[in-house]
């Protein structure tokens, strides 16, 4: 990613033309890339409904320390909008920055995966629905809902094979018991 970016800031337009001139110094502060061990989302016990209705003024827990590097100041860098499910307007999530490594913490509240607006009950519930009924239930997008279960079977065959003969919605709690996300389309 830092050729990218050195690439991208050293190009210059010369004649009709551009070409790619020595690049300036860079600063590669928070842009290397977090350990994939560790999470830069913080997950809070806090209702949605509360955090939605106080807006800045929700009292946010600040992390302890840095996920990423350890550091002990944490200071807060503002807030970010976040859709969920049941709101016509977004919530403000609020972040943090490590002045250390210049890492961002999202704090997010706990029973939403990360970049879902669905809670993790209702898109369980839907999955089940399906699987048991053979219909998705009525109040959700069916398209979501579609895109849930072929990501469910696509990470079920890919960490237990495709002879996994248990089900998926044991397949979606073995996932999420070791911190796997069973409805992202990543591997």
């Amino acid at each position: 990613m830092g050729l990218v970016l050195e690439a991208f800031f050293c190009l210059k337009w010369k004649g009709g033309g551009h070409v790619l001139e020595k690049p300036p110094p860079c600063n590669k502060r928070g842009l290397g890339k977090a350990p994939t061990n560790k999470t830069l989302i913080f997950f809070v016990a806090a209702k949605i409904k509360e955090i939605f209705t106080l807006g800045r003024q929700y009292p946010w827990p600040r992390p302890e320390m840095c996920p990423r590097c350890h550091e002990r100041a944490v200071w807060g860098h503002g807030f970010v909008l976040a859709y969920f499910d049941g709101f016509d307007q977004g919530v403000l999530l609020r972040r943090y920055r490590c002045p250390g490594c210049g890492c961002v913490i999202r704090v997010r509240p706990e029973g939403y995966f990360s970049r879902f607006q669905a809670s993790i009950a209702t898109i369980r519930f839907s999955l089940s629905h399906r699987l048991r009924r053979g219909r998705w239930p009525p109040h959700l997008s069916r398209s979501r809902q579609g895109h849930w279960l072929r990501a469910l079977r696509r990470k079920s065959a890919a960490y237990l094979g495709q002879r996994w003969s248990q089900g998926l919605m044991v397949a979606f709690n073995w996932l999420f018991s070791r911190g796997i996300i069973p409805v992202s389309r990543s591997i």
